[in-house]
């Protein structure tokens, strides 16, 4: 068919199917460049980090340390692995915490503005790492859990108040502005009676920071992406079928409350970690799925519906032509014309 005058036609990707035992995936060639390209930049700079600071070192030495060797003075080694390595490692599993946490809740609630930062769930953990600083004086270890069960805390408050004969992506959004107000309040008050040297404490952990991150904060956040990403990878597929709404869901044989629960704890376990690890570090889950799903190779933005134009039904007809309605539009003797994804 020779495409409409004035419209362009772009050619679909070429994609190959890779399976392994039970499993199989459909891979797209310029996804998995791009992909590889990002995951070598990232390697790079993780590399980079090691080498410089207040105590400079030559890549040879950074490379020999992380080999097994033991550098060329004997701070080499130290410097490597207990001062740098841990803080590069907790930056990268930090950003990618944030940036998947961010894209799932973009595509559950179909808004690019939303990400967990702005529907409330860094702000419930910000209000609990406060409470925790200036009453309670707990210290790092603490108030990071603390900070992982504000997240989750935050989160079932929204989704229950959301909760109105299943839960709209709009309603979200908005009962999640809200309580981010609500905690966003509660931590100003925190601060604003507290003495000078604890909120000053509080205010250097709402600002977010990677400084001094050792293996007691990288650890448990790298567990916790690597945990979490095959859960990620297995509710792919109901996350693409609830973009389509929860009628078309259901009889997909989705269960649509279900799977949006699971997807909701992943992303609230993921930025819980984050913010426990670094801090509640801003614009990160926000602009990060849209960076990624705008890189070449890339489909449509995670926030945006599937694109509908209307198409002939294919719906079996109901009755013969002759009994078909003088209203029918469609050859199928339907009185409604049909919509579906525009291919």
């Amino acid at each position: 068919m020779k495409p409409a005058a004035g419209r362009t036609v772009r050619p679909r990707s070429p994609s190959g199917v890779l399976r392994v035992g039970g499993f199989s995936a459909r891979l797209h060639p310029r996804a998995v460049v791009v992909t590889c390209g990002a995951l070598a930049v990232a390697a790079v700079a993780v590399v980079a980090a090691l080498t410089v600071g207040d105590y400079p070192m030559p890549l040879a030495d950074v490379l020999d340390v992380l080999g097994g060797g033991a550098g060329s003075t004997r701070r080499s080694a130290y410097v490597v692995l207990q001062l740098r390595l841990p803080r590069a490692l907790c930056a990268v599993a930090v950003g990618a915490a944030f940036a998947v946490s961010g894209a799932i809740v973009q595509r559950l609630v179909r808004n690019p503005l939303a990400s967990p930062d702005v529907v409330g769930i860094n702000a419930g953990a910000a209000a609990v790492a406060v409470f925790l600083v200036v009453v309670v004086g707990a210290g790092p270890v603490p108030v990071a859990g603390g900070a992982l069960a504000g997240a989750i805390l935050a989160a079932v408050a929204i989704y229950l108040l959301s909760l109105r004969r299943g839960v709209s992506g709009y309603r979200l959004v908005l009962v999640g502005i809200g309580v981010t107000a609500v905690l966003t309040s509660t931590t100003s008050y925190l601060l604003s009676v507290a003495n000078v040297y604890t909120a000053e404490l509080a205010s250097v952990w709402l600002t977010g920071s990677l400084a001094g991150r050792s293996w007691g904060h990288t650890a448990p956040v790298l567990v916790a992406v690597a945990a979490l990403m095959p859960v990620v990878l297995a509710l792919a597929p109901s996350l693409r079928v609830l973009e389509l709404g929860d009628d078309t869901a259901s009889a997909l044989g989705t269960g649509a409350e279900r799977a949006r629960v699971g997807l909701l704890l992943t992303a609230v376990a993921l930025a819980g970690a984050a913010t426990a690890a670094a801090g509640p570090i801003a614009f990160v889950a926000l602009a990060a799925p849209q960076i990624a799903r705008g890189s070449p190779g890339t489909g449509a933005p995670p926030w945006s519906p599937p694109r509908r134009s209307a198409r002939p039904c294919s719906r079996w007809p109901t009755s013969p032509p002759a009994a078909r309605s003088p209203r029918s539009s469609s050859p199928s003797g339907c009185s409604r014309p049909c919509s579906g994804p525009r291919t």
